[in-house]
C-alpha cells in the first residue's frame, strides 16, 4: 500500500473509532496497518542513521552504524 494511502486509512479508522466504534474486522485491519506503518517508520529511521556521520572534536569522523 502506498504510504499516503496507508496513513489516510489509519486516520479514517481512528476517526471512526472515536465516533461510532469499529467492527472486529476493522480493528484487525487497523492493527495490520499500524504494524506496517511502524515497520516503515523504523526502516526509514534506520536508513537515515546508517547514513549519518559524527565529527569528533579531534576532527575524526565516524558513521553511526549498528551497535
Amino acid at each position: 500500500m502506498e504510504y499516503e494511502l496507508l496513513i489516510k486509512r489509519i486516520n479514517e479508522l481512528a476517526k471512526k473509532n472515536k465516533t461510532e466504534g469499529l467492527t472486529k474486522e476493522e480493528e484487525a485491519e487497523r492493527e495490520v496497518l499500524r504494524n506496517e506503518y511502524r515497520q516503515r517508520f523504523v526502516g526509514s529511521l534506520r536508513s537515515q542513521l546508517d547514513h549519518t556521520s559524527i565529527q569528533n572534536p579531534d576532527g575524526s569522523i565516524h558513521k553511526l552504524g549498528k551497535k
